[in-house]
């Protein structure tokens, strides 16, 4: 009897729930049609939620409250209370409009808020507009913006540059997990491709240092991705289905996706498979040298150089890429919800072409140069409590397991010996995250967050004539490099044309590394390094409102790296004469920052911003003459070499702007221009400066888009300035293989332009096709810093099927 009163009890809870819930409609005012992915979410970040496929969604948390934003891109966003979606019987209807002039994101606070809130400067790319620009992996869907620009040692590459800073000055973030790693190198970076484009539901670039809330490694920007989430509720199954092709590398990718929600709920898969063949490039305005005129092949144990029949084929630059994800949720009761999510990439071989051109008297150097398959596997769960308490209103914690796998294989003309040199890293983390609202507009956001990564390295060497095997000097240590954080924000406005935010945060990173796996090839005299390192770093903003319609930005910030593995692990890559050695005494560089962001808008058919920012990097990590036990030379290898160590020896400077502009000829023709300028200067050995390597020249986009519910169609023309051989840093001087030539020999980077037409069309509820030209004009160019040529004239076609 008295179980059946429990289960009596546990009924009638779950039916006043039942009736307590409170669910919104939400669809199109021109076609009465359900809009899935609309953000609802109260005025103080936190609390917030999203439309499913049929457009509803459970709202009943935010009960009573006067403050609500409702937001879609495409749609005019609406800021209402409870009171207003009660008196519209909960069923709401957004108006189509190509500028949205609010909406909301997580990258600057890590929780949701207004980017009218926000004093720095953030650019969201509309994941609704993938299938369309059909971008061949991530890093060239972050150059869809026209504020990134992207860098290609090869085809299976894209390092993006923010503000004059690459590599492992930028921050990558996934699902809320920091993907840097102690390895990340201060070279060109591949490892944003590893990201699945047709699996990411958000992306959103943080423009400027962001160590206050990512840690070490956001000097430049972060880059903050978010995946496709399971629904939970009653659905059916539900899923899409792509396959794609492209003329210029004959692409062939297919992707599915399938969601599936009952009660509780809620399941997600996706797997996406690419494979790209040499890539082919363009006729109009060439350099000669931009030509692939011959190539190495191994035949019959010996290395022939074959002439290429198409020199505009860029052998050895094809490769594949496997992705797969799945994801599970758990809404286990109003307040809590739990997520587990793993993902998965590998890559076959992938040639550095950048390498595989490279010449000595007129002779190629390499044989062979690959960066092995490249994989990257994440586990991590996440939980989230919304229920007011003293000390939060709101609490996630996300934990991951990383494992990546990275290995470089390369072996010289004529020389029988392979080397094949692998890193694994498996890298821990986690985080919590808290939200607390002091009423209308006042919040704190506080949080600690925890990495540890292990770093393994093995070298081997391969004779290809006897397939014998030996050992081989390592790129890296054994190491593990530690991050322990706390860090905070805080936002209030402080009347009705002025609010403030500002964050802080405390950093404690510790480094050890064990020589002893290269002692038989680098008699060092010490085998271990241990360093700690701190860290504080913080940043002050104003927004200021003259007018609704008119918004003044100032900011201060810093950001900070510490020393990682590259930097005090790859100490043997020597030159005649020289020798690196650890640096017990390196410490972190750091970052300061300033700029303004100016935002105007006049109603729904015109926005205008404009950016100019300062940062100086002080205490810059470079190479420099060193003492060892007191002596500034040491007999290396028989060799008497001077001693070398990275060391906090240098500055650089950033200058630029960034503009913007936005025009909606109607509802559905939109015109939307971005320009980027930046210069930047960096101290040399001699105290001398150069220009900055990762200041990319003047680039930007303008792009004519119209767009409706069935037809989409996007003319888009892309641009860089030239680099001149007097505006050339030193250190790209030294690459002749990848610049043009100048009327007195010397090498530069050319101008460019392009012209891509891109094309969208809803055959039926389920059926879409996509196809589009990219480069029309065939131009055969490449970009600043590239190793390998653009694609020329590129016919894509996609088609789409959902269910």
């Amino acid at each position: 009897m008295e179980g059946k009163n429990h289960l009596l009890l546990v009924i009638l809870f779950f039916w006043a729930l039942r009736l307590n819930a409170q669910e919104l409609l939400v669809r199109d005012s021109e076609s009465r049609q359900a809009l899935p992915g609309v953000l609802i979410y109260s005025i103080s970040p936190g609390i917030s939620f999203t439309t499913n496929t049929g457009g509803k969604v459970d709202i009943s948390a935010l009960s009573g409250s006067k403050n609500l934003m409702v937001q879609l891109l495409g749609y005019q966003s609406l800021n209402l209370s409870w009171q207003d979606l009660k008196s519209k019987d909960f069923v709401l209807e957004l108006s189509p409009s190509p500028i949205t002039l609010d909406i909301a994101v997580i990258s600057a606070s890590r929780w949701n808020q207004s980017s009218q809130d926000v004093a720095g400067k953030v650019r969201f790319l509309d994941p609704k507009l993938t299938n369309l620009r059909n971008p061949a992996n991530s890093a060239d869907w972050l150059g869809s913006s026209g504020e990134v620009f992207v860098q290609k040692s090869q085809l299976g590459g894209g390092s993006p540059m923010i503000r004059g800073f690459s590599a492992n000055r930028l921050l990558y973030a996934v699902d809320g997990v920091r993907m840097n790693t102690a390895i990340f190198r201060s070279g060109n970076l591949q490892n944003v491709i590893s990201l699945d484009p047709f699996a990411i539901s958000k992306t959103e670039v943080l423009f400027g240092p962001g160590s206050v809330m990512y840690g070490s490694d956001a000097i430049g920007g972060a880059m903050v991705f978010e995946t496709l989430s399971p629904e939970t509720g009653d659905q059916s199954l539900r899923g899409n289905v792509l396959t794609r092709y492209s003329s210029a590398y004959s692409e062939r990718t297919i992707h599915g996706d399938f969601s599936y929600g009952k009660g509780k709920w809620g399941f997600l898969s996706s797997v996406s498979y690419f494979d790209f063949g040499d890539l082919k490039m363009g006729s109009v305005n060439g350099q000669p040298n931009y030509l692939r005129p011959d190539y190495v092949q191994r035949i019959s144990d010996s290395d022939q150089i074959i002439t290429n029949p198409n020199p505009k084929i860029q052998v050895g630059t094809g490769y594949h890429q496997l992705n797969l994800m799945q994801k599970i949720k758990l809404r286990s009761n109003q307040y809590t919800t739990w997520e587990y999510g793993f993902h998965y990439s590998t890559t076959g071989n992938i040639p550095r072409y950048d390498r595989l051109i490279e010449r000595r008297d007129g002779k190629l150097r390499f044989a062979r140069w690959d960066y092995g398959p490249q994989t990257w596997a994440m586990n991590n769960l996440k939980w989230s409590y919304n229920k007011p308490k003293r000390l939060f209103d709101q609490v996630k914690v996300v934990g991951a397991y990383q494992y990546f796998q990275e290995s470089r294989i390369d072996r010289r003309v004529g020389n029988n010996t392979e080397f094949d040199r692998k890193e694994e890293v498996n890298a821990y983390s986690i985080n919590a995250d808290f939200l607390k609202n002091y009423g209308e507009e006042r919040f704190l956001t506080y949080g600690v967050e925890g990495v540890i990564n292990a770093v393994n390295s093995t070298g081997l060497a391969r004779n290809l004539t006897n397939q014998s095997v030996s050992n081989a000097s390592s790129r890296y240590p054994n190491a593990t490099w530690s991050s322990l954080a706390t860090y905070g924000s805080y936002h209030q406005r402080l009347n009705q044309k002025l609010k403030f935010q500002s964050a802080l945060r405390y950093n404690l990173n510790g480094l050890t590394a064990d020589f002893t796996n290269n002692r038989e090839f680098y008699p060092l005299p010490f085998e271990n390094s241990r360093n700690t390192y701190h860290s504080v770093t913080g940043n002050v903003g104003l927004i200021y409102l003259p007018e609704p319609s008119f918004s003044v930005g100032p900011l201060i910030s810093t950001g900070f790296r510490a020393p990682n593995v590259d930097d005090v692990g790859k100490i043997f890559d020597s030159e005649p004469g020289a020798v690196m050695v650890p640096n017990p005494n390196l410490r972190p560089e750091y970052a300061y920052n300033a700029e303004i962001n100016l935002n105007k808008h006049f109603q729904n058919w015109l926005k205008i911003d404009f950016t100019g920012y300062y940062t100086l990097l002080d205490q810059a990590m470079v190479r420099r003459p060193f003492l060892l036990n007191g002596s500034p030379e040491i007999i290396y290898d028989g060799e008497l070499s001077q001693v070398l160590a990275i060391q906090n020896a240098a500055f650089a400077e950033i200058k630029g702007v960034q503009a913007g502009v936005e025009i909606a000829f109607t509802k559905r023709l939109l015109l939307t221009s971005k320009y980027n300028w930046q210069r930047g200067i960096e101290e040399l050995d001699d105290e001398s400066t150069s220009p900055s390597r990762h200041a990319a020249p003047a680039f930007g986009m303008t792009r004519l888009s119209y767009l409706t519910q069935k037809f989409k169609v996007e003319l888009t023309s892309q641009y860089s300035a030239a680099v001149s051989f007097e505006r050339m840093p030193m250190e790209e001087r030294n690459k002749p293989a990848l610049y043009a030539t100048d009327a007195k020999g010397n090498p530069f980077s050319p101008s460019w332009l392009i012209f891509n037409l891109q094309s969208s069309f809803q055959l039926t509820s389920f059926l879409q096709l996509n196809a589009g030209i990219e480069n029309i004009t065939d131009q055969q160019y490449r970009s600043y810093s590239s190793g390998i040529v653009a694609p020329g004239r590129n016919f894509t076609l996609s088609i789409k099927g959902s269910f």
